[in-house]
């Protein structure tokens, strides 16, 4: 039996019907569960949708670029560059208990194809790595304000190549810049991938419009 990260959980329209779709959305660097939480009543999902979210907490490790402090973590990051030397490892260990939840949602009762896969930051590094590499087809990928750290290792699967994916990234982001944003959509773009990148004028967060559109774009793919 899997030993599952503890989640937050919130369910959209849960009266109305049973639950269908799943969204597995993870935290960046430092936060928690907790942090997106406040999103899902701000999206404006459609009234005939019964969506469960799901916020998964990081482990907490030593992460090497904030002087080995141990703080929720999905991977070590040891530098700050442009390149991004992560753990690739940690990344992998990651998405098995990504592949978990997942597989706990399937149990329940939801199709993996009724399923998307999201990430902010640290998180949608993570992200990246489980749906494009997941052997079953995806309802959608999104990524927010992250890179793509492991383009060279990743086992792309044909499962996912029709995979909707959402990348969005602010345009003043000092942690992330938006160029690393830039490079994945280009990468994926150029391996047939249907991307959707998107940018708006603000630094490492969410905003509102950018929340909105990303409400627009769940209650298209999860129809």
């Amino acid at each position: 039996m899997s030993n599952y990260l503890e989640c937050v959980i919130v369910e959209h329209n849960p009266a109305q019907k049973q639950i269908d779709c799943a969204v597995i959305w993870l935290h960046g660097l430092g936060a928690s569960g907790h942090d997106f939480e406040p999103v899902v009543p701000q999206l404006g999902l459609n009234d005939d949708m019964a969506v469960r979210f799901v916020f998964p907490h990081a482990p907490k490790r030593p992460v090497t670029i904030n002087g080995g402090m141990i703080m929720p973590s999905w991977y070590d990051i040891f530098e700050m560059s442009l390149d991004r030397k992560v753990d690739v490892a940690q990344i992998e260990q990651s998405t098995q208990y990504i592949q978990d939840l997942i597989s706990r949602e399937i149990e329940r009762g939801i199709s993996a194809e009724n399923i998307v896969i999201a990430g902010f930051s640290q998180g949608g590094a993570v992200a990246y790595h489980l749906a494009l590499s997941y052997p079953k087809p995806l309802a959608g990928l999104l990524c927010l304000s992250t890179y793509l750290a492991t383009n060279d290792t990743i086992d792309y699967s044909a499962a996912n190549k029709e995979l909707p994916i959402l990348i969005e990234h602010g345009t003043h982001d000092p942690v992330v810049p938006v160029s690393l944003g830039e490079q994945a959509s280009k990468t994926l773009a150029a391996k047939g991938y249907n991307v959707d990148y998107r940018t708006y004028p603000m630094a490492h967060q969410v905003c509102m419009p950018q929340i909105q559109g990303i409400g627009v774009w769940l209650n298209k793919i999860l129809l």
